[in-house]
C-alpha cells in the first residue's frame, strides 16, 4: 500500500468535482483494491471483500432511489499501460442521472450512516466523473 491510500476525497478534489455542470448526467469511473482483513473502528472482523460487499448492499437503495445505474463491470486481470504497482480487484462505470444526483447520494445520512463498511474494506482507489462524449469509430 502506498503511504497516502485514495479512500476519500480531499477537499479540493470535492470542490473540482462539485464545480462541474450539475445538470448533465455523470459517469464514475471506479477502480477499487480491497484490503485482506477490513479494518472496522469498532473491531468486528470481515475481509475487505465482505465489508466492501456490507457497502454495496446497504448503498444499493440508496444508489437506486438517486436513479444512479451500474453501466459497466468488469474484473481488472494485467495492468497493460500504468504503474507496475497498482492492482485493483474491482471495476465499474456507475451512471448518474446527474451530478447533483450524485452529491444528494454522497450527502444522504442513511449514505453517511452506511458508508464506514467502504472505508474498512478499501485499500486504495480511483473514483474518475465523466461527461459524455459523441461516439465514432476512433479513438480521438
Amino acid at each position: 500500500m502506498t503511504a497516502h491510500s485514495n479512500i476519500d476525497p480531499t477537499r479540493a478534489q470535492f470542490d473540482a468535482f462539485k464545480s462541474l455542470p450539475r445538470d448533465q448526467p455523470v459517469n464514475m469511473l471506479n477502480l477499487v483494491k480491497l484490503k485482506d482483513a477490513a479494518s472496522y473502528a469498532d473491531g468486528r472482523s470481515a475481509t475487505g471483500a465482505e465489508a466492501y460487499q456490507s457497502y454495496s448492499a446497504e448503498s444499493g437503495p440508496i444508489f437506486a432511489r438517486v436513479g444512479g445505474e451500474i453501466i459497466w463491470r468488469g474484473s481488472p486481470q494485467a495492468m497493460v499501460i500504468g504503474p507496475e504497482n497498482e492492482d485493483w480487484h474491482i471495476a465499474f462505470i456507475a451512471r448518474y442521472p446527474t451530478l447533483n444526483a450524485f452529491l444528494e447520494m454522497v450527502t444522504d445520512p442513511a449514505y453517511q450512516a452506511i458508508v464506514f463498511h467502504r472505508q474498512a474494506a478499501v485499500a486504495d482507489s480511483r473514483l474518475i466523473a465523466h461527461h459524455d462524449l459523441e461516439g465514432g469509430p476512433g479513438f480521438g
